[in-house]
């Protein structure tokens, strides 16, 4: 597993605070690898899901650092979304 992926899964368990999200997505890191987020927790993998969220790395680590926002991203064609858009606006305000 890459370092940018075990990056990814500490920092989204963080942002999550100990909460479980109710549903589930998964984050495409291009080059990179899929990282899960559900009821469960953060996790490397590559379930189904509701929604998937794709994007190169340095789009995904702004995002996570809080210099770029999910909404943002997506509008500016840097986050592309397959799925359930609800979902999506679900995680992005966890992200925000």
């Amino acid at each position: 597993m890459s370092d940018i992926i075990n990056a990814a899964v500490t920092a989204l368990t963080e942002k999550l605070g100990g909460d479980a999200f109710d549903g589930s997505a998964k984050f495409v890191i291009e080059d990179e690898g899929v990282v899960v987020i559900d009821g469960d927790g953060v996790r490397a993998g590559d379930d189904e899901t509701d929604v998937t969220m794709t994007a190169d790395t340095e789009t995904f680590q702004a995002i996570l650092e809080g210099e770029l926002n999910p909404t943002a991203a997506f509008m500016g064609g840097r986050l592309s979304v397959d799925g359930d858009m609800g979902m999506a606006m679900k995680l992005g305000a966890v992200l925000a």
